[in-house]
């Protein structure tokens, strides 16, 4: 595989509803507010919600991932409505191997949004961006055991389900959970 700095990577993706966009230095506060009011619903998974973050955090967050995007250290995008413009999510490729290449697939949406098939629509273009741009060969999701509704969305996406990780990692409230491994392995 040629070095993934020289890849030219689309930074937009559109669906019928939604448009992807890499993070964007200004999105901050946008992303903060999201963060802020969707914090009960994302705690108990998700590491980064132990604490509301400042706008300034934020942004920072987002300026780390708009470079990283550009260094392929993660590929991170945005969910915005294409009706209204509103935000609405993110969704992510992180920790690249790009012997493989592999990356673990991660996501969330502002609780408002939730109920929509937004996070599905969103998350199957990023696995068709994955394979076709990138040419993923493997992405796994790992999601804690007790996010039944979280585990939805690779299931709708034809993952398979290959196991449990037991003690994988801590959510945003400090507790030690499992995780299952979905991966969706293109080609195989």
């Amino acid at each position: 595989m040629m070095d993934p700095i020289l890849l030219d990577l689309p930074t937009k993706i559109e669906t019928e509803r939604l448009v992807l966009r890499i993070p964007q230095p200004g999105d901050g506060k946008v992303v903060n507010q999201a963060i802020c009011e969707s914090i009960e619903e994302l705690r108990p998974w998700l590491s980064f919600a132990k604490k509301k973050p400042s706008i300034e955090e934020t942004e920072a967050d987002v300026r780390i991932a708009h470079a990283h995007f550009f260094l392929r250290k993660e590929i991170r995008f945005h969910i915005y409505s294409k009706a209204d413009g509103r935000f609405i999510g993110t969704v992510r490729l992180h920790h690249p191997s790009w012997k493989v290449p592999r990356f673990e697939l991660g996501y969330w949406i502002h609780t408002k949004e939730s109920g929509k098939g937004y996070i599905t629509e969103a998350v199957e273009a990023l696995v068709q961006y994955a394979v076709e741009e990138v040419g993923a060969k493997r992405i796994e999701c790992l999601i804690g055991t007790d996010n039944k509704k979280s585990c939805k969305i690779p299931e709708k996406l034809g993952f398979t389900l290959e196991g449990i990780l037991k003690n994988e990692y801590t959510n945003g409230e400090g507790v030690l959970i499992d995780s299952y491994v979905y991966a969706l392995t293109p080609g195989r």
